[in-house]
């Protein structure tokens, strides 16, 4: 998958075995990966460097995923239009309408496969397989 080289994604999830689980498979995959432990510090990543991709948990400390991703779709252009995949281990249908609500593009709950993940993050980043 070369093609996603130089494309970046920012992995926010407060679980240190999920970053190092996602990091492993996007970057085999050929993607840049920063990581960010709570929606907090991901706004402030998000302004620092604009990723192509971001992989949102749900339950965080300060600032939860959904919080995060209302805050980040009220910014301007192109913050604002970040695709993102929300990942949780929450399944229930309102947790994905919240998803949804929040600004989230795509909901899968854990655990997912590294052949899903770099699935939806070629698709979002428009990476061709």
């Amino acid at each position: 998958m070369a093609e996603a080289l130089g494309k970046r994604v920012l992995i926010v999830d407060d679980a240190n075995l999920v970053r190092m689980y996602y990091r492993a498979a996007l970057e085999r995959a050929g993607y840049e990966v920063d990581e960010a432990l709570n929606g907090l510090e991901a706004l402030e990543k998000v302004h620092q460097a604009l990723p192509d991709l971001l992989i949102v948990d749900v339950n965080m400390p300060q600032m939860d995923g959904f919080t995060f991703l209302k805050a980040l779709r009220r910014q301007d252009l192109p913050l604002a239009a970040i695709p993102a995949l929300v990942i949780s281990t929450e399944s229930g249908p309102q947790d994905r309408d919240a998803a949804r609500a929040a600004g989230g593009n795509f909901y899968l709950v854990k655990p997912v496969s590294q052949e899903m993940l770099t699935e939806y993050a070629a698709m979002l980043c428009g990476v061709t397989p």
